[in-house]
């Protein structure tokens, strides 16, 4: 009896700029798995079909058979020659015909865009984390000034203030970073000359490091920064490029991360935690869809092989 051999075809939903899918793809050509590239802002340009003919079919970049799918990012098309009106309906179908897709699509995903969606939420995380028993930092979502104030003294002046979504601003050429500072005296004596617009106010955790922790499954792969060492990234490691090192954690906070990702209903997730001076594992957020390939650069941690593992 000849075998035939059956092909497992990934589909990777991502855009022409990311670099964390470009990491990956090198790996799956090295190991001959095969797979399709969707870049979404060329999905104007891209071969899709779907078709109810008395059953459900459908063909994507010319495959109709996915087994898994990644999904990394999205971007819309860059629509030019027409009025503003005509784009943004044009747009607001595009985006559409994605979550059309995203909704059809039977597989395996890393992870279910909609849950991905749903986990960026910050106080949905925060709600979850309690649930499960981390240790989160006294937090603060108001546009009350006066709630505000107060909330910075019963902190004893120790409030730190942070986006409630993404922290990047983008004109589409140049991108920019608000990131986690401290609000001092001067600002709360002037808070009559502000709007608060949404932002996440903590209570400031005195740090002993950072710790990244990326999880794949049930696979854990914690990683630490030493953002401590400089001055600069006393209140975020981001403001340099700091390296990572490889740091072992309590089982009992690798499981409520491993639980965490699961709770959520995703398959993958990157968890930010600080490890306090006096030993104590705080959570600060998850990022559902969060880079890694720099961590595994510099770490040797092998979380690409653990992707390509459970999407195979």
């Amino acid at each position: 009896m000849i075998g035939i051999k059956i092909l497992y075809m990934i589909l990777i939903i991502t855009h022409k700029l990311d670099y964390t899918a470009d990491f990956l793809i090198n790996i799956l050509n090295n190991k001959n798995i095969s797979y399709k590239r969707l870049n979404c802002e060329d999905i104007d340009q891209e071969y899709c079909r779907f078709s109810f003919k008395g059953h459900f079919s459908y063909s994507i970049l010319g495959e109709s058979n996915f087994k898994s799918v990644w999904f990394r990012r999205t971007m819309l098309p860059d629509l030019t020659g027409l009025s503003d009106h005509e784009k943004v309906y044009l747009l607001n179908d595009y985006d559409s015909l994605l979550k059309n897709l995203f909704s059809v699509i039977d597989g395996k995903w890393l992870s279910e865009p909609f849950a991905v969606y749903k986990a960026e939420n910050k106080l949905f995380q925060l709600k979850h984390a309690i649930r499960l028993g981390f240790t989160v930092p006294q937090t603060l979502i108001t546009n009350s000034k006066k709630e505000l104030s107060e909330f910075y003294n019963l902190m004893d002046k120790e409030v730190i203030i942070k986006p409630i979504t993404h922290a990047k601003i983008s004109n589409g050429k140049n991108s920019t970073f608000i990131y986690t500072s401290r609000i001092d005296q001067k600002l709360i004596d002037n808070l009559s000359e502000f709007d608060l617009t949404p932002c996440i106010y903590q209570k400031n955790i005195h740090k002993d490091y950072e710790i990244r922790v990326t999880v794949v499954g049930e696979n854990v792969f914690p990683s630490a920064v030493y953002s401590q060492s400089d001055k600069e990234t006393l209140q975020d490691w981001r403001r340099k490029k700091l390296a990572f090192f490889k740091v072992d954690i309590p089982d009992a906070i690798s499981s409520m991360c491993v639980n965490l990702v699961k709770e959520m209903n995703l398959s993958f997730g990157a968890i930010d935690l600080i490890k306090t001076v006096n030993g104590e594992y705080v959570f600060l957020e998850i990022n559902p869809n969060g880079q890694w390939a720099w961590i595994e650069n510099q770490t040797g941690m092998p979380i690409a092989n653990s992707l390509i593992d459970y999407l195979v």
